[in-house]
């Protein structure tokens, strides 16, 4: 079960590094630690962190021989919106992983933190994104909730994977905002798109590819994880439209003739209607299966193409 902050509050009790190093260690010894992909996410600690990044280097080694048999899904969970809600020795605890990660899932914010580049613009994402894959190597990154204006109708979702020689090939994939806050949809995101990624990978017969990297001569949106991505964000965007409409007719009932929901405090108002945009999964389950892929991936314009002459000169002569 997963305790949410936005509900009001925490309970229970957090995993330290000490167990979850144990809990693996008991899997090795168990023989139970073949893994072709791991997903990893919040934690709220550099030790957490630290704990997490020897697991997968450790997967990764024992994979080594065989290529394309381990791929590690990084989602670098710290903040959103400028506001970081982990401590702040995470954020180079993250970096240090980067080089060992396959594909990384930050959203706008977090890839700021990650890069050190201030993005308010498109351009300036495109440089974010290039100087991962420059100085960190990562093959393949995604970042979600983009918006440069709180104000536009538009979010957006930018992806790259790099060429041999370090370049990106970068998309975006454009969907309308809905005028609600949803909780847990980074998580939503980044499950979805570990088997769609593998489901596209699959048909393009990449899985026995370093990283499962697409050949150079592969458009940016024809890469597999373009693809994947337009099926994410069409299951995504159908099941968070119907929740929408179902806590709009929830919250319309309990407003009731008399006002009730007003007269709540603001607590428990809160509540009420955090409770009322929770997520309506599991009864669209065909949306999951069988996504409407509405929106599709995009290349940039050149305008927002990359420009190694705007990198920081620190980092053009890494």
């Amino acid at each position: 079960m997963a305790d949410e902050s936005h509900q009001g509050g925490l309970w229970g009790t957090q995993t330290s590094a000490e167990e979850i190093s144990e809990l693996y260690a008991g899997l090795k010894q168990s023989y139970l630690t073949d893994f072709d992909i791991m997903l990893t996410g919040y934690a709220p600690s550099a030790e957490v962190v630290d704990a997490i990044g020897a697991i997968g280097r450790d997967l990764k080694l024992k994979a080594s021989t065989r290529m394309g048999s381990f791929f590690w899904v990084l989602d670098p969970v710290m903040g959103d919106e400028g506001r970081i809600y982990v401590n702040e020795d995470v954020v180079p605890a993250y970096k240090s992983l980067l080089r060992d990660a396959d594909l990384i899932l930050p959203n706008q914010f977090e890839a700021e933190l990650l890069s050190d580049v201030k993005i308010n613009s498109m351009p300036e994402l495109v440089d974010a994104i290039a100087k991962l894959h420059k100085d960190h190597r990562i093959p393949h990154i995604v970042i979600t909730s983009v918006r440069f204006d709180p104000a536009s109708p538009i979010i957006s979702t930018v992806g790259s994977s790099s060429c041999t020689n370090g370049l990106p090939r970068l998309f975006k994939v454009d969907v309308p905002a809905l005028d609600c806050f949803f909780s847990g949809t980074g998580d939503m995101f980044a499950a979805l798109t570990v088997v769609r990624l593998r489901e596209a990978v699959t048909e393009k017969g990449l899985l026995g590819s370093k990283s499962w990297r697409s050949p150079d001569d592969v458009d940016a949106p024809d890469l597999p994880l373009a693809k994947a991505t337009e099926k994410v964000l069409g299951s995504m965007h159908s099941i968070l439209r119907k929740t929408k409409l179902a806590r709009d007719a929830e919250l319309q009932k309990m407003s009731g003739p008399q006002g009730a929901l007003e007269k709540d405090s603001e607590k428990r108002l809160h509540l009420k209607k955090t409770k009322a945009a929770e997520v309506r999964l599991v009864r669209n389950l065909q949306d999951l299966v069988q996504p409407d892929v509405k929106f599709r991936a995009q290349p940039l314009s050149r305008s927002e193409e990359w420009n190694p002459a705007k990198l920081p000169l620190s980092n053009a002569t890494n």
